[in-house]
């Protein structure tokens, strides 16, 4: 009987929904909308209630324009916050090493351990090292027309090498009239022991003996110059370089942001922000990386109270392969001249390198009246840096200040720098994490960490170098 019962009621309440259907759905659109706009007056809540599940996994917005706050929301990986652009907007000018490696662009390393390779080039010049005296005029024989000279580097020479010896002069070609051409001689073989063997182009007669090498002091500058080969040659003295392996570690470079939640509410005076926090904090950490850049040393320590080892970067400072000094009497003309000449040349570098260094080295340098062969011009912004240009013969410097040095008790010195031989590795592109302190128990505060994870190398040593005051 309550089996009947039951199943007549479930007939009259079927019935019942089958006549008021339209009232209903009345009902259940206005509960709805109660619901939507009681959730909407919650920020947090709105954002969940007008995104909805897909089929697969994704996120859909249902009567609602897409908004960043709502794709942070929703989706808080889709939008990608500008910080490289960021970092290289804040304050270019104090860090010049730094935003200089970010605009040329960097290579990522898969490892805090960067290996790379350097070619260097072979030398072009050395030194006699033994005097060489050619013989008297009684006591010539023919063995004296292809004598052995000693040099400091008998290395860089070989068969067929043509060598120009500056300060000493050839002869005519009657061996008897000195000539105003420089003495070129012609190696006709490398000494197993010591020495290269040799016959002068443009050589003196002495006695009865044509082509002899006159007398070459010790010291006198050889320079290297083009192979000669006959007409019957196929083959000449091989040529081979090796690259020169180099290592640098990266360094964590780490900042930390944070504000409590009762100084973000507070009425303030201005208008300080966390993002204001973030910028200055972003300048202070390029600040420090600038100094590790420059001035760092290559090293992995052990630290007691983490147990973990911790891996410190090499300066750069220290990886120039040229160096150059000058004294207390600052510079002159002459001694600019010779610091370009030195900059410039044997290195096959580019004609446009920068200049950073310290206030006492900029000031020296502002002190000169400049001619028309050393010329000083107005400044020019590259890689968002006003730099101020000093021009040569040689080539063209971007000079400026870097208080960074001073900052190390470098005032006097500074570095010039082949811009296109320097190298960022990333091993941590630079980013911006939140930690949600509050969530975790720790403190009530927002908090953001910065960091990165990289070092810079100077591919080509030789066209990079220091400038130090004796």
């Amino acid at each position: 009987m309550l089996f009947k019962n039951t199943i007549k009621r479930a007939k009259a309440a079927r019935q019942w929904i089958k006549q008021h259907r339209q009232l209903l759905m009345l009902l259940l659109a206005i509960v709805t909308m109660l619901i939507l706009g009681g959730c909407y007056m919650n920020d947090h809540s709105a954002m969940l209630a007008i995104v909805i599940g897909g089929v697969a996994g994704g996120k859909h917005v249902v009567d609602e324009p897409l908004t960043t706050d709502l794709s942070r929301e929703a989706a808080p990986d889709l939008l990608l916050n500008e910080i490289d652009q960021q970092i290289i907007k804040i304050r270019p000018m104090a860090t010049p090493i730094d935003q200089l490696s970010r605009c040329a662009g960097s290579k990522h390393s898969g490892s805090m351990i960067v290996d790379y390779h350097n070619v260097d080039t072979k030398p072009t010049y050395t030194l006699m090292r033994e005097d060489y005296d050619e013989p008297d005029d009684n006591s010539a024989t023919a063995d004296d027309a292809h004598p052995v000279i000693v040099t400091s580097n008998d290395e860089i020479f070989d068969a067929s090498d043509t060598i120009l010896v500056q300060g000493v002069y050839g002869y005519e070609a009657d061996g008897e009239t000195q000539s105003d051409q420089e003495l070129v001689l012609y190696v006709l073989s490398r000494d197993s022991n010591n020495g290269l063997r040799v016959q002068a182009v443009n050589g003196k007669k002495i006695g009865d003996v044509d082509g002899c090498v006159p007398s070459i002091s010790r010291g006198a500058v050889l320079i290297r110059m083009g192979r000669a080969a006959t007409e019957l040659d196929v083959m000449s003295p091989q040529f081979e370089a090796l690259p020169h392996k180099a290592q640098q570690y990266c360094q964590i470079f780490k900042m930390q942001v944070e504000e409590s939640t009762m100084h973000k509410i507070a009425n303030k005076e201005v208008d300080w922000t966390m993002n204001d926090q973030e910028e200055a904090a972003i300048y202070d950490m390029r600040l420090g990386m600038e100094k590790s850049f420059l001035f760092g040393v290559k090293a992995k320590v052990w630290d007691n109270n983490k147990k973990e080892n911790v891996m410190f970067t090499g300066g750069i400072w220290y990886q120039a392969g040229k160096e150059f000094t000058y004294g207390d009497e600052g510079f002159s003309q002459e001694s600019i001249i010779d610091l370009m000449r030195e900059a410039f040349t044997g290195n096959a570098g580019s004609k446009r390198k920068i200049l950073i260094g310290g206030s006492q080295l900029i000031g020296c340098l502002n002190k000169l009246d400049y001619n028309r062969v050393i010329t000083a011009s107005d400044s020019i912004t590259k890689w968002g840096i006003d730099f101020t240009e000093l021009r040569s013969k040689f080539g063209t410097l971007y000079v400026l200040l870097s208080e960074v040095f001073d900052e190390c008790g470098m005032e006097n010195d500074g570095m010039i720098i082949a811009p296109e031989y320097l190298q960022k590795y990333t091993h941590v592109p630079f980013s911006a994490e939140t930690l949600n302190l509050r969530a975790s128990g720790v403190r009530n505060v927002d908090a953001t960490v910065l960091t990165e994870a990289s070092c810079l190398v100077l591919r080509y040593p030789k066209a990079h170098m220091r400038i130090i005051k004796m």
